[in-house]
């Protein structure tokens, strides 16, 4: 049944995703390699407003699967919510001046965190660097509670930026764009073919969504497009290039309880596992 609180966001989300915003966010993207405090703050700043249209932030704790630098964290706490970051290598927090402090360290695949502990799982961009995509997203809906929200985005392979810096060659297929691109600079990409970059599809994303019983979908979307663009997911294949970025929104069913958590037991790195 749609409250008018859903109908609200809805309204808010529309108002949201607008051209303009769409412009904003990719002249951003043309220096993320020169000035990455730019472009990441600014996208970090975005995806709360983006994930506000979608469930109330204040004194809500979100995980952050792959928060690496702090960016995400400086905008998350701005909005009043409970922001515990997760990332292979925690130094990496300190990269936008965040300390570490109530940062995790662990794997995406198998999260340090409790049965239903969160209310948000959220992570931006992570998903094209792990080698088996569904374990890491089973990990999401594991940890959030019973209404929770979960929220992820990444970039498909065969996106115009799918090989990342290696991009466009991508095309011609992942390795060949490796060596090109250490012919070219001298040293390897910092996102490896089969190493540090994987390709996944949105297909496959939706996929694994719609067999998960434990989730229900509440939407997907391309994350940078203006509303009205929105269609391009509908349509196989050709989402896969034009989406760009890919936007999956699930909420975690009911009907399995998972243990209780206290908050507390996500501080200062003492999470149960």
């Amino acid at each position: 049944m749609t409250t008018a609180d859903d109908r609200a966001r809805r309204a808010a989300r529309r108002r949201f995703a607008t051209l303009r915003r769409s412009v904003t966010l990719f002249r951003a993207f043309l220096v993320e390699q020169t000035d990455p405090d730019h472009f990441y703050g600014l996208l970090a700043a975005d995806s709360v407003r983006q994930l506000h249209g979608y469930t109330e932030l204040t004194g809500r704790t979100v995980l952050d699967v792959g928060g690496g630098p702090g960016y995400f964290a400086a905008a998350f706490r701005a909005a009043g919510s409970y922001y515990v970051g997760l990332d292979p290598d925690v130094g990496d927090f300190s990269a936008a001046g965040e300390s570490v402090a109530g940062m995790l360290r662990g794997s995406g695949t198998a999260l340090p965190v409790r049965t239903g502990s969160v209310d948000i799982a959220f992570s931006s961009n992570v998903v094209e660097h792990v080698a088996e995509p569904p374990r890491m997203l089973d990990e999401m809906v594991r940890v959030t509670r019973p209404g929770g929200l979960i929220f992820v985005s990444y970039t498909p392979w065969f996106s115009p930026w799918g090989g990342h810096e290696t991009a466009p060659w991508h095309y011609l297929g992942g390795d060949r764009a490796r060596r090109r691109y250490e012919r070219r600079t001298g040293r390897p990409p910092k996102n490896r073919f089969r190493e540090t970059l994987f390709p996944v599809s949105i297909a496959d994303t939706l996929r694994w969504a719609r067999s998960n019983d434990r989730i229900d979908m509440v939407d997907a979307l391309p994350r940078y497009h203006p509303w009205w663009a929105r269609w391009v997911i509908r349509v196989p294949g050709l989402r896969e290039v034009v989406a760009w970025n890919f936007v999956l929104v699930l909420r975690r069913r009911a009907e399995h309880q998972p243990d209780t958590v206290q908050k507390s037991e996500l501080t200062g790195g003492r999470v149960a596992m």
